[in-house]
């Protein structure tokens, strides 16, 4: 599922984030907001790969579009985009997401407050 998703879209549409910096910060900002919805918004997220929780919500997102009418856009490696509609935004977010989502990640209550920070000795 993702990596049909990355063939679509994800491809050439990671390659236009990298270029263009408004929306490579609006990819950033959907990137976080389903990290936050996949593990705070779904019961029992910590027992289950964060990667199959992204799938379903990208599944979600992809049922929902059809319903709408909308279809993926077909973007051309290397060519800048002048402006993304909040679905195709949303699904870059997702696919940006797919690349780290099972990293491991600090976890706040595995933060010591009092220890200084690496490199800020």
């Amino acid at each position: 599922m993702l990596g049909r998703l990355h063939e679509q879209i994800g491809s050439a549409g990671l390659v236009a984030v990298a270029a263009t910096p408004w929306l490579a910060a609006a990819v950033d900002q959907h990137s976080a907001a389903v990290r936050d919805i996949i593990t705070f918004g779904v019961e029992g997220s910590a027992a289950m790969a964060g990667v199959v929780l992204l799938a379903g919500y990208a599944r979600g997102l992809l049922d929902r579009a059809r319903e709408t009418g909308w279809t993926i856009p077909v973007p051309v490696e290397g060519q800048p985009w002048p402006h993304t509609d909040w679905m195709t935004t949303r699904l870059l977010g997702v696919c940006a997401l797919a690349r780290t989502i099972d990293e491991a990640q600090p976890r706040l209550d595995d933060i010591d407050p009092m220890e200084p920070a690496v490199g800020n000795a």
